[in-house]
C-alpha cells in the first residue's frame, strides 16, 4: 500500500504534518510506502533532524503551495505543481502504476483538496457528487454526518445518495448493521425545511432500500435518534465546527468549576475528564473520507497537529481495509434499480 501525505497543507505545515507522518512509520507494513509530497529540501531537512532513515519513505517534490485563503478552482489552475494538485494526481486514475497511491491525505485548503480529488480520481460508478463524512461521538454511539464541506449547493439526488454512501460507511467502518438515516432540518414535522430538504425527504421516504427515519433537528444530533445524519456542505461544516468548539469550551468550563469548588476533587476527576475529552477530540480521528470519489481521499482538519496526521494515516489504512468504495457501488446499484 502506498500512502501519500501533503506535507505543505495545513495551518501548522510543514513541521507538524511531517512530524505526524514520520510518527506513523511504525504503522506501515514491510511492503508499504509513505509518500511525502512537498518542498524536497524542507522534507529532507526535517527527516534528517528527526534522525529517521527508512526505505519506505519516498519524497515526491513540488514547488508550489496552495494557501488556505485561495480560491480552490483558481489555485488548482494557476498552481499545477502544488502539493494538493500532485496529491490528487497520485491518488487518481491517470497516475503511473509505479506512482499511484492507494490513499492520499491533506490538511490543506478543503475546497482545493476536494476539487483535486474529484478531478483526478473521478467518481465511483453511479455517484453524482462526492461528500465529506465525519464521525461524531455521542452518548449513544458514533454518529456519521455527511456532507461537511464538499458540496454546499447540492440537489436532492445528491443528499439522497449521501444517505446511501454514509450508511455504507456506518455499516462497514463503525459496525452498525442497519444504520438509521435521518435528514437535518429545523423541525420534525413533515412540512418543515426549505425546498431542498423537503424534496430530499420525499425521495428518501419513498426509498425502501434505505432505513430512513425522517427529520432530525440540530439539538437531537447527540440524542441517539439516528446513526447517520445527512445535510448540505455549508450547514454540515458549521455544525461540525460548532460541535468541536462547544466540546472544547464545555470541558474547560467543567474543569474550571470543579477546581473552584474543590482542587482535590478536580484531581480525582481529571482522568475521567481526559478520557471523555479524548473521545470528542477531532485530533484522535485524523481526517474525514471523501465518500464517492473513485479512490481514497482523506481531508484532515486545517488545524491538524502532528498526532492528527498520525491518526489520519492509521484510520485511513483501516478504512481502506473495509472496502467502503465497493460497498458504495453495490448500494447505489440497488438504489438506481429501485428508482427505476
Amino acid at each position: 500500500m502506498r500512502i501519500a501525505v501533503d506535507v505543505m497543507g495545513g495551518d501548522h505545515a510543514p513541521d507538524a504534518i511531517l512530524a505526524g507522518s514520520l510518527a506513523a512509520i511504525p504503522l506501515l507494513g514491510a511492503d508499504d510506502q509513505l509518500v511525502l509530497i512537498g518542498d524536497q529540501k524542507l522534507i529532507e531537512a526535517g527527516i534528517a533532524a528527526a534522525g529517521v532513515s527508512d526505505a519506505r519513505l519516498v519524497i515526491d517534490p513540488t514547488t508550489e503551495v496552495i494557501s488556505m485563503a485561495e480560491s480552490p478552482v483558481t489555485a488548482l489552475r494557476n498552481k499545477p505543481n502544488s502539493s494538493i494538485v500532485r496529491m490528487g494526481y497520485l491518488g487518481g486514475r491517470k497516475s503511473k502504476p509505479q506512482e499511484h497511491c492507494d490513499i492520499v491525505i491533506s490538511a490543506g485548503n478543503t475546497g482545493a483538496c476536494v476539487a483535486a480529488c474529484q478531478m483526478a480520481m473521478r467518481r465511483l460508478p453511479g455517484v453524482h457528487r462526492p461528500g465529506v463524512a465525519v464521525t461524531i461521538p455521542t452518548t449513544s454511539g458514533t454518529l456519521v454526518v455527511c456532507d461537511v464541506g464538499a458540496n454546499p449547493e447540492p440537489k436532492p439526488i445528491h443528499l439522497h445518495q449521501y444517505g446511501h454512501m454514509a450508511a455504507v460507511y456506518a455499516r462497514r467502518v463503525i459496525g452498525v448493521q442497519n444504520p438509521r438515516v435521518a435528514l437535518m432540518s429545523i423541525g420534525g414535522e413533515e412540512g418543515k425545511g426549505n425546498t431542498l430538504v423537503r424534496e430530499t425527504h420525499y425521495l428518501m421516504k419513498g426509498d425502501t432500500t434505505l432505513n430512513y427515519t425522517g427529520y432530525v433537528e440540530g439539538r437531537e444530533l447527540f440524542a441517539g435518534k439516528a446513526d447517520v445524519v445527512i445535510t448540505e456542505g455549508f450547514t454540515g461544516n458549521v455544525v461540525l465546527k460548532l460541535a468541536e468548539g462547544m466540546a472544547a469550551g464545555l470541558f474547560k468550563m467543567i474543569a474550571k468549576e470543579i477546581m473552584a469548588i474543590d482542587p482535590q476533587l478536580a484531581l480525582k476527576f481529571e482522568p475521567v475528564v481526559k478520557s471523555i475529552y479524548k473521545k470528542h477530540d477531532y485530533h484522535e480521528y485524523g481526517g474525514a473520507p471523501l465518500l464517492g470519489a473513485n479512490g481514497i481521499g482523506i481531508i484532515a482538519h486545517g488545524s491538524s497537529e502532528a498526532r492528527t496526521i498520525t491518526n489520519a494515516i492509521r484510520n485511513a489504512m483501516a478504512y481502506a481495509a473495509q472496502g467502503v468504495n465497493e460497498g458504495i457501488v453495490e448500494a447505489l446499484a440497488r438504489f438506481e434499480i429501485a428508482d427505476v
